[in-house]
């Protein structure tokens, strides 16, 4: 996959990449990146000579037919795991066994803290199970990563992809080691998450925005489809105030 697919990337987009040599060359580390497009799953591995796991919807892999099966072959050949996402709870837990056993075999484990891609291109806060839980539980250091101009390549509903140079800026590891053997506590789990964040921040030059994506994506979603039914409304007490008018001209005639 790193000569079919992160070969054209590299060539065609020419990405450039600051913090190479913060990637260590051998044993475990976690990749934490910001999210701004799918295409982050791909540029990332394709800038580093080592295979970089991330986890994806289960539905990726389990699709029916041909194309489900391409799509499975595909997912696995780009180091992706299958993680089923039913229920908030259950794919939380189904993430952390997931980062603990790749970093467990000495390998590179990639997550989105932010937990979902960024609806804006601003920065989201951090969810604090998985990241932080993984880094606790396996001493790992912690990479932040930040993707810049990705989602001006590929922005939800296009097609075909903008040619276009997108960043990839690696800061130095981040060492938890004191937290070591605290990854329960819910307060320890947040500062892990917010200094990571701060450090995507900071290496991005996104603004940063203290809700999770989620919410703002629903905020997005609740805020288009009150102007679309205010829209629907408008027109409609134009066409109620045009057939009032046509009856009180006929009246009148």
């Amino acid at each position: 996959m790193k000569v079919s697919i992160g070969g054209p990337l590299k060539m065609i987009f020419r990405p450039w990449v600051e913090g190479l040599e913060n990637v260590p060359a051998e044993g475990p580390a976690i990749l934490a990146s910001n999210h701004l497009s799918f295409s982050d799953s791909f540029f990332l591995p394709a800038v580093l000579d080592r295979k970089v796991t991330f986890i994806a919807k289960a539905e990726y892999f389990t699709t029916p037919g041909v194309k489900g099966r391409l799509t499975a072959a595909f997912f696995k050949g780009v180091g992706q795991l299958p993680v089923d996402r039913s229920g908030a709870r259950g794919a939380g837990e189904a993430a952390v066994k997931s980062g603990i056993a790749v970093l467990e075999s000495g390998e590179l484990f990639g997550i989105y803290p932010e937990g979902t891609r960024s609806p804006d291109g601003r920065l989201y806060r951090g969810k604090p199970g998985g990241l932080a839980r993984v880094a606790l539980a396996t001493g790992a250091p912690v990479i932040p990563v930040a993707m810049i101009d990705t989602e001006k390549i590929q922005p939800p509903g296009q097609v075909v992809p903008k040619v276009m140079r997108p960043g990839i800026r690696i800061g130095k590891p981040l060492d938890f080691s004191r937290y070591q053997g605290m990854e329960h506590d819910r307060f320890v789990l947040r500062a892990v998450t917010d200094e990571v964040m701060y450090e995507i921040m900071r290496l991005s030059g996104q603004e940063y925005v203290d809700i999770y994506a989620t919410a703002a994506k629903r905020q997005i979603a609740d805020a288009a489809k009150a102007e679309k039914e205010a829209e629907k409304a408008a027109k409609a007490a134009l066409a109620q105030a045009a057939k009032d008018q046509a009856e009180k001209d006929k009246s009148e005639t």
